[in-house]
């Protein structure tokens, strides 16, 4: 049971590998989203689960990478340009994250969810203004391409989440987690380290935003900057608990696979089945399941 992330990743690799060879583009779309929200809890986690500051405008650097990513296709190779919204993402972060990053608590909750509605609109304007209402993007990589690509993303985002959560760096944020105004006290460079942690969390959304982009050929700015983003990617993290790197795999594996079904069977009831299952487990399994693997790991 302790093992049972890297089971799952070395299982979602090797599926990858398989999918060109003997599946469909429907399965290859299926991984692609899998890895797709695995990057994205991962992310959120090198944040939100070490400095306990919990997010809800990751959105935000989804949706500036997209339309970063939107503006640069078709002047510059694909990779520049997911490169460029990776960079722009993390500018934004570093801009907006000493102001964003004084308030705590709720407070913090509530203003990243308004940073990224106030982004949402002034793109929206800017959309309006400029007599565009949707972009369209042509001569996109093959489906293959763009799987292994976020593939590649996941599988970075883990080993970046591990990294951070195994270094003096991830230490001091745990600190902060603990007792801030206790760390600033004995030393740790509290704004820094929330700063740098701040940054490292938009940096994969900025990437993923322009391969999700790419994936569906056509940009709009409600659709790039929907909350529900923001939303799901929280309920995947703590759905699959905030403690350990294997958490956000398990909660986006679950969540991935779960919406396909629903998307395909009842798409009215995809939103309902996710406040349900997170308002169970924040109630009865406040660990998620992978303290809950762990509990049983440890029985057996």
């Amino acid at each position: 049971m302790k093992n049972i992330g890297l089971i799952l990743g070395v299982a979602l690799a090797v599926v990858a590998a398989a999918v060109p060879a003997f599946g469909t583009p429907y399965m290859m779309g299926v991984v692609f989203q899998v890895a797709m929200w695995i990057a994205l809890a991962q992310s959120w986690s090198m944040l939100s689960a070490t400095t306990g500051y919990l997010s809800l405008g990751h959105a935000v650097f989804y949706g500036v990478g997209a339309y970063v990513c939107v503006l640069l296709t078709g002047t510059i190779p694909f990779e520049w340009a997911l490169l460029a919204g990776a960079v722009a993402a993390a500018v934004f972060a570093a801009i907006v994250g000493l102001p964003v990053l004084r308030v705590r608590g709720p407070y913090f909750v509530i203003l990243t969810y308004g940073l990224s509605e106030l982004v949402r609109h002034v793109v929206m304007r800017i959309e309006s203004a400029l007599g565009s209402f949707g972009r369209m993007i042509f001569d996109v990589p093959r489906t293959e391409v763009l799987m292994w690509w976020m593939v590649g993303l996941a599988v970075l985002a883990t080993l970046g989440a591990y990294a951070i959560r195994h270094s003096r760096f991830g230490a001091g944020l745990a600190a902060i987690r603990e007792d801030e105004v206790a760390a600033e006290t004995v030393g740790v460079p509290v704004t820094r380290l929330k700063l740098f942690a701040f940054i490292a969390s938009a940096i994969i959304p900025g990437a993923v935003g322009g391969l999700a982009l790419l994936r569906t050929s056509y940009f709009e700015p409600a659709q790039a900057f929907d909350p529900v983003i923001s939303f799901t990617i929280v309920t995947m993290a703590l759905v699959g608990g905030t403690e350990t790197v294997r958490g956000p795999i398990l909660g986006a594996l679950g969540f991935a696979l779960l919406s396909e079904l629903l998307w395909s069977s009842l798409p009215q009831l995809y939103m309902i089945v996710l406040g349900l299952t997170l308002i169970i487990f924040i109630l009865f399994v406040p660990r998620g399941l992978s303290g809950l693997f762990g509990r049983l790991g440890r029985a057996g």
